[in-house]
């Protein structure tokens, strides 16, 4: 066995194995600022929603067609969701694959059902209310923000079935345990970002 192979692969594993390589120290960091610039573009699409949210064209205002209960619904799926990715992540760090492996499948399972759940939260706003990308400004915002978002989620869970799905044979190991630990970081960011979009676009909306 090559010293590259038996470093990758030890007997024991660290107490930290997404950080103790030079490779996972580099994704942890590009990670950083991979979110650092999805941040800037999140903040844009607030602010630009902010500043068009009452622009109607005389069609629905955000009163009158959210409803906070299926909201509410989602919010706690895809919190939820963090807390499973938490739980995986300790068991990673416990060298145990397998029940990493079950976490984060949960983890998408649920991430999954907030999206079935906005996808079915659009269509109702387009049948029901005629609401939709192409009604207002106001409808223009509220989609590029909310679907950016839901984009985001998709690509999460794309990301989470191709890491599982390559290292379903692998195991656990100081190579692939950054890929799992940078999955988990990403997924929390989109979490955080939901917290303010139930805030500023839901809550915000509903009270006007």
């Amino acid at each position: 066995m090559s010293q590259e192979h038996s470093n990758l692969f030890p007997d024991v594993m660290p107490d930290t194995p997404e950080r103790v390589t030079h490779e996972g120290k580099n994704k942890f960091f590009g990670l950083w600022f991979f979110l650092g610039g999805e941040t800037v573009l999140f903040a844009s699409l607030f602010g630009t929603y902010l500043a068009l949210k009452n622009s109607t064209a005389g069609g629905p205002s955000s009163e009158e067609i959210f409803g906070l209960e299926l909201v509410f619904v989602m919010t706690m799926l895809l919190l939820t969701s963090s807390l499973t990715s938490v739980y995986a992540m300790y068991h990673m760090r416990n060298a145990d694959f397998k029940k990493m492996v079950l976490w984060l499948s949960i983890t998408g399972l649920l991430g999954t059902g907030f999206l079935a759940f906005e996808v079915y939260e659009f269509a109702h706003y387009i049948t029901e209310y005629g609401f939709s990308f192409r009604s207002s400004a106001f409808g223009s915002a509220f989609f590029s923000l909310v679907g950016f978002h839901g984009g985001h989620v998709l690509f999460g869970l794309c990301w989470l079935l191709a890491i599982l799905i390559r290292n379903a044979k692998r195991g656990l190991n100081l190579y692939n345990a950054p890929k799992f630990n940078t999955f988990s970081l990403y997924w929390h960011f989109i979490d955080v970002v939901w917290v303010f979009i139930f805030t500023v676009v839901y809550l915000m909306g509903k009270v006007g």
